[in-house]
């Protein structure tokens, strides 16, 4: 998925949890939902990062680090981005998730 287009506000915004839990029927369940996805995205941001930043790396060691300008625009770019439970929220609130709870299903399945 693409972060950089994402809708997500930069800053926190309050939520009414309950109507948040509306499509669970549990608030718990609801930010374990959200909780796991943020997870997911910062991995996949971290990866993301990390290669592009390989390219930076120094070959040989006795040389002395350098500011590299490409690299830090790289990075600043990555700080720009809203941070992962704001994505994994916003992906949550416009459906864009998929979830299962086995228990739950398991529960129709038995009555």
């Amino acid at each position: 998925m693409d972060y950089k287009k994402t809708n997500a506000p930069l800053t926190t915004v309050t939520r009414d949890m309950i109507a948040m839990a509306e499509q669970t029927g549990n608030v718990y369940e609801t930010v374990c939902i959200i909780g796991k996805r943020a997870n997911q995205i910062s991995l996949e941001l971290k990866k993301e990062l990390e290669k592009k930043l390989a390219d930076f790396t120094p070959t040989d060691t006795m040389e002395e680090v350098s500011e590299n300008r490409e690299q830090i625009e790289i990075s600043r770019f990555y700080e720009k981005l809203p941070k992962p439970t704001l994505i994994a929220t916003q992906e949550y609130l416009e459906h864009k998730l998929y979830f299962s709870n086995p228990l739950k299903e398991r529960e129709k399945l038995d009555d």
